[in-house]
């Protein structure tokens, strides 16, 4: 194996199971199937797109916690974070952002590897789907779905392994190894203004394709990507680039055809699409990932260890500023004048009692905590449960950081944030008459509420250059002792991975 990021495609194709009406990604390997009988029509390319699908969740290399796109949310977006409180103190390596330049760490390693291997597979599918026997508008369609998978993956990866925009000398530094086809040669980096320029182009050839196809997903298939997909990307490409009229515009059409969620929605455990989500990943009892999925960490009523025994909790500090008329409080245990352990958040016998009173689906042995969630739940044992990726709310809170960076009138932001939190029903009593930075500190406190859990919070506080800042018990906050720390946008390498050992050992290009 040269290098780590050229994997053998996967064919994952849907089987329709008439017995339960459910769909669900079977697979099937590249050494089992010919790579012309892949492209040979768009049917069968159909089948490969889908295996991108599938990529997203998958266990990697051989460990329990590598699961596809779980992962990314909770190693690297949420544990490192400033808002997500867990009580494992032997991942202060990872909490901490220790890792970042350990060239040696399979915590490195794992981003850059699933990633690429979601980028040379959709770069087999733009290769060769033209050359397919089909409509030209289903060829269309499977090229812009793949080049939205790449879109999407460059951009993660970005975040991750590159500057935030402000540290890049307007983009003139912090790139990625941009291949765009399936070779192994010798690559330098790019630049990271490169990098999003590529990133553009894939996802404006990609809404074109879209438009000139006229197509669209298959109904009640979330999992599968589109123009909205697309538009959502490029929402969240542009607001890390600092490019907010981009960032507006793509909002605002991303979310066009998805109505925020009802307050039953909301609390009915963030498993199943609805109305709001632009896109998941597939989970169902016939394809799991058992306790490797994201569930099986998060999910109050899951049966796995980790989950029951370190349950994830909300900061006291930022669950303390969710107004009381909000329904996204009640999505956390509240101590109320309850005893627990504040060394480290074990809930005492009375609020452990109110705890299995309010959430009865809670497993019997599990261990209430202080601020512990009850957003996420699994809709099937151990841990099953479809994973979001995008979804409006995230999109009506992009628009309203892209206009305040514009400059552009407080009651338009104002109304923006109302129709998130007021209209929507999430607290009929919010009203934002707030202007100047206090408006933007309310955009950020909103964004850390309505997306907690999802994979935000590291990566956001790393676009904004924002500091980490968690407090023991003792200065506000519910954080273990050895995760009660501070850490400044200049430290730990300015929050950039550094390139892995694997890519830099084979690749001279990069010398």
């Amino acid at each position: 194996m040269k290098k780590i990021n050229y994997i053998k495609l996967l064919v994952l194709g849907i089987v329709s199971l008439s017995s339960c009406k459910k769909d669900y990604l079977d697979t099937r390997p590249t050494d089992s199937v010919e790579h012309s009988e892949v492209f040979a029509t768009t049917k069968s390319a159909k089948v490969a797109v889908n295996g991108l699908a599938k990529m997203m969740t998958q266990q990697y290399l051989s460990s329990q916690g590598f699961n596809g796109e779980g992962t990314i949310k909770m190693y690297y977006g949420n544990y490192p974070g400033n808002n997500f409180f867990v009580n494992l103190s032997g991942w202060a390596d990872i909490i901490n952002a220790n890792y970042n330049q350990n060239l040696t760490s399979i915590y490195l390693y794992y981003p850059w590897y699933y990633y690429y291997k979601l980028i040379v597979n959709a770069n087999e599918i733009i290769l060769n789907i033209d050359a397919a026997e089909g409509p030209d508008s289903e060829k269309q369609f499977i090229k812009a779905q793949a080049l939205t998978f790449r879109a999407y993956s460059f951009m993660m990866l970005a975040q991750i392994y590159g500057n935030r925009w402000s540290d890049s000398n307007n983009g003139q530094t912090g790139g990625l190894v941009l291949r765009t086809d399936v070779s192994t040669g010798d690559m330098p980096l790019s630049t990271l203004g490169q990098t999003y320029d590529l990133i553009y182009k894939d996802l404006n050839e990609a809404i074109g394709l879209y438009e000139k196809a006229g197509l669209n997903r298959e109904s009640g298939k979330n999992f599968q990507v589109n123009k909205d997909v697309a538009y959502a990307v490029f929402a969240r490409a542009a607001l890390n680039k600092e490019d907010y009229a981009s960032a507006e515009k793509y909002a605002v059409l991303a979310r066009a055809n998805y109505k925020l969620m009802t307050n039953a929605e909301y609390k009915s455990g963030f498993y199943d699409p609805n109305g709001e989500w632009i896109w998941s990943s597939y989970g169902a009892a016939d394809e799991t990932l058992f306790f490797y999925s994201f569930q099986s960490y998060i999910a109050y009523n899951s049966s796995a260890s980790a989950a029951r025994t370190t349950p994830k909790c909300i900061s006291r500090e930022l669950f303390n500023e969710i107004p009381k008329t909000d329904i996204r409080r009640d999505l956390f245990l509240d101590p109320k004048s309850d005893a627990y352990t504040t060394a480290t958040g074990i809930a005492g016998a009375a609020m452990k009692a109110r705890a299995f009173q309010t959430f009865p689906d809670l497993q019997s042995t599990a261990v209430p905590y202080a601020y512990m969630n009850f957003k996420f739940k699994a809709k099937d044992l151990p841990g099953v449960g479809n994973l979001n990726h995008f979804r409006a709310a995230e999109m009506y809170l992009i628009e309203a950081e892209a206009k305040y960076f514009q400059n552009k009138p407080a009651s338009e932001i104002q109304s923006t944030l109302n129709a998130l939190n007021a209209t929507s029903g999430r607290d009929a009593n919010y009203n934002c008459t707030r202007t100047g930075v206090a408006l933007l500190k309310e955009i950020k406190l909103y964004r850390a509420i309505e997306l907690w859990g999802e994979g935000f919070d590291w990566f956001d506080m790393k676009r904004w250059g924002d500091p980490i800042v968690r407090n023991a018990f003792a200065n506000g906050g519910n954080f273990l002792t050895s995760l009660a720390v501070t850490i400044n946008p200049q430290d730990k390498n300015k929050w950039t991975w550094s390139i892995p050992l694997r890519e830099s050992d084979y690749n001279k290009g990069l010398e």
